[in-house]
């Protein structure tokens, strides 16, 4: 099949435009001849922080789903997140996750996060050492570091590991049982809400622990003002840091919110002025890359409003498609910007070589509904449910084999 005028981005962010030829025989994959259209092809995208839910909660995501789910959404590589059962806190619990993941080069690749504490409770270090060479990073995402000794003390741990800690920052003495932000919808609405502090106050923390001991330091989800400028400071100081934020909180405020589990993710929607520090954050690179945290629940888990679901939504399927619509087409950002934060950045920051065998090209000029029964990820709760984006997946290549084809293609 021959695509004519796709404009082809490297992982830098330059982009020429060529007819491109795509062997379905070398893809593994049948494919059809496309109809006009404005065509891109771009370097697999690199998502830093996904939850497979395996082992332990296969109800919500298994490996197989997720990478179905990343696969459609241009992703080629992926983190997973250690909060699972068993919590991969040693060499063995951290097989347990290993041998569900595989070692097949053309399969979107998963890499495993170790836990920085024994079961993520913040109270023994995890057998860091062990694990290292077969982890991408060490977090206790779901739950922050409380104690600033601890954190210290893995944070010490990592930098003679040469490995980086990614911080889920959250002081649960300041969230109280909140469970969206503490803003005009939770007052209007009588629900307890999260205050900014909770997210940026152990940020604060972190970066002069990472300064005294001199480790890379990774802040997840940021979604706060003040964290992009505590963040932006430590920067121009040398601290070695680096952040990531999240489609949602850049397309969305506490504006948005709907009295629905789709609307409820850990930190928040936060306020307008949020969500335009983020934006201003990503322009001057304080904001370093876009990760999904995709966050597969049950139907059930989601169903019980905003004060009674469960955190997190999915995002693997609906990341590029709300980026190139809400940013890109708006023009507060480039489409070299996007391949900066998904592709470049992740890869660069976590190790990861560049794979020209790797890519996804897309369809950007039609219009469409995000139909979340459409999604192959289990988890179906999303924000963008019903809204009109641009910017389809039609191939998804790992490795020089095709792992996603869009129905139409075939």
């Amino acid at each position: 099949m021959v695509v004519k005028g796709v404009r082809v981005f490297s992982a830098d962010g330059g982009s020429v435009k060529r007819d491109v030829f795509l062997d379905g025989n070398a893809l593994g994959c049948r494919v059809r001849d496309l109809a006009d259209g404005d065509f891109c092809i771009f370097p697999g995208f690199t998502d830093v922080h996904v939850h497979f839910r395996e082992p332990g909660f296969s109800y919500k995501e298994t490996m197989e789903s997720g990478r179905a789910a990343a696969a459609r959404g241009g992703y080629t590589d992926v983190f997973t997140m250690p909060n699972l059962s068993p919590v991969p806190d040693s060499a063995e619990h951290l097989r347990a996750q290993t041998q569900l993941i595989g070692e097949d080069e053309h399969k979107v690749g998963i890499r495993p996060y170790g836990a920085i504490t024994v079961g993520e409770k913040g109270e023994t270090l995890s057998d860091m050492e062990a694990m290292a060479p077969y982890v991408c990073a060490f977090s206790d995402d779901g739950k922050g570091v409380a104690s600033p000794e601890m954190m210290k003390a893995a944070m010490v741990k990592a930098a003679e590991l040469g490995k980086i800690i990614a911080a889920h920052c959250e002081d649960m003495a300041l969230v109280r049982g909140g469970c969206i932000h503490d803003g005009s919808f939770a007052r209007e609405n009588g629900l307890p809400g999260i205050c900014s502090e909770s997210e940026w106050a152990p940020i604060e923390r972190d970066v002069e622990l990472a300064r005294e001991t001199g480790c890379a330091y990774h802040v997840c989800h940021v979604s706060t003002k003040e964290s992009v400028e505590i963040i932006r400071r430590a920067k121009e100081s040398g601290v070695d840091i680096t952040c990531e934020t999240a489609p949602h909180y850049l397309a969305l405020s506490q504006y948005d919110l709907r009295d629905e589990g789709r609307f409820k993710m850990n930190p928040p929607l936060r306020d307008e002025a949020d969500r335009l520090a983020l934006i201003e954050g990503i322009k001057d690179g304080t904001v370093d890359m876009i990760a999904t945290d995709h966050a597969p629940h049950s139907e059930e888990e989601k169903s019980k409003g905003l004060l009674g679901s469960s955190m997190g939504v999915v995002g693997l399927e609906t990341a590029f498609p709300v980026l190139y619509t809400r940013l890109v087409k708006t023009g507060l950002l480039t489409l070299e910007d996007i391949v900066r934060l998904m592709v470049s950045a992740p890869r660069a920051r976590f190790g990861l070589p560049e794979e020209k065998e790797s890519f996804s090209l897309w369809e950007l000029s039609e219009e469409y509904e995000v139909k979340p029964e459409e999604f192959l990820t289990k988890g179906r709760s999303t924000p963008f449910a019903g809204d009109k984006v641009f910017g389809r997946c039609l191939l998804t290549v790992k490795n020089g084999k095709a792992v996603y084809i869009a129905p139409e293609l075939v």
